[in-house]
């Protein structure tokens, strides 16, 4: 009657690998749920990064903020708990793999998810995003 793969399609991707890509996950899904000023995002920031945790947070809030100025179609973000992730999560997190490496290719998949070609201030803001969590230790891979 029902098919596995009917209740794994909207979630058609696995989590990430890595703990830091997860964790870039995560940070994604709970402002996107809970707004730039979740407090349980801080707390948790706080003690992975300890007392360098204000770079990556604030940078990933500004991330997400210029993603809903940018964007002009809706972004899938599923919730914290869910064990897949959804087709946007994938490019948000392949965009950050491309970044240093191939950075047009990284811009043709940011402009084609948010729909608009004028994604220049979006990207260098996840480089920024990147080089944070490089610089704590926390590479961010895919």
């Amino acid at each position: 009657m029902f098919a596995a793969e009917n209740f794994t399609r909207p979630l058609p991707h696995p989590l990430p690998l890595t703990r830091d890509t997860a964790l870039f996950l995560f940070a994604v899904r709970r402002l996107g749920a809970h707004g730039l000023a979740d407090a349980q995002l801080a707390n948790h920031f706080v003690s992975t990064f300890g007392s360098g945790f204000q770079r990556p947070l604030i940078t990933l809030r500004v991330m997400m903020a210029e993603i809903a100025s940018v964007a002009s179609t809706p972004i899938m973000i599923a919730p914290c708990c869910c064990m897949r992730m959804t087709a946007s999560e994938a490019t948000l997190i392949e965009v950050m793999r491309r970044l240093s490496g191939q950075p047009l290719a990284a811009r043709a998949l940011l402009a084609d998810l948010l729909g608009n070609r004028c994604v220049d201030g979006v990207l260098a803001t996840m480089a920024l995003v990147g080089s944070a969590f490089a610089d704590a230790g926390r590479c961010i891979k895919g």
